[in-house]
């Protein structure tokens, strides 16, 4: 004898997909001036310092480009490059430090990571954003240092 299963079956809910909060939100009020509030975990510098990215491209070769940061946080860096990295690319910046930050000594911070974002390249410039997720190991070195 086997028995019956008496139990309702019921269609799975369906829920509206959320949706993300925007990065940054402005506040008007007719009394106060605009507000914009930023809603990233860290903040956000629009540093313009020049910077050397190494790497390699999808189908192996090595490449070294010179840019300029757009943005720099303490997880990340957003910059333009020429050459065609993809999401998980690994990189190296050298990032030569302003001078008021080594005193009388020049430096430059060496640094890696991820990219994790890619903007659409832009026509004019030929250049494509580039979102990086900072590796936790860095260094600070003499400027006139050279890799060995």
């Amino acid at each position: 004898m086997t028995k019956k299963s008496t139990s309702k079956k019921t269609a799975p809910k369906k829920t509206a997909p959320k949706k993300a909060a925007p990065e940054k939100t402005l506040i008007k009020d007719k009394d106060t001036a605009n507000i914009e509030i930023n809603r990233r975990r860290e903040w956000r510098f629009d540093l313009p310092l020049p910077v050397i990215i190494e790497g390699k491209l999808p189908q192996g070769k090595k490449f070294k480009e010179i840019t300029k940061i757009e943005n720099i946080s303490s997880k990340g860096v957003y910059f333009s490059l020429e050459s065609g990295v993809i999401i998980g690319s690994k990189l190296n910046l050298v990032i030569d430090m302003p001078k008021e930050l080594g005193g009388d000594r020049k430096l430059k911070l060496c640094l890696g990571g991820l990219t994790v974002r890619l903007e659409e390249l832009n026509e004019k410039t030929k250049k494509q954003g580039v979102a990086l997720r900072f590796h936790k190991k860095y260094k600070i070195i003499p400027k006139d240092v050279e890799k060995k």
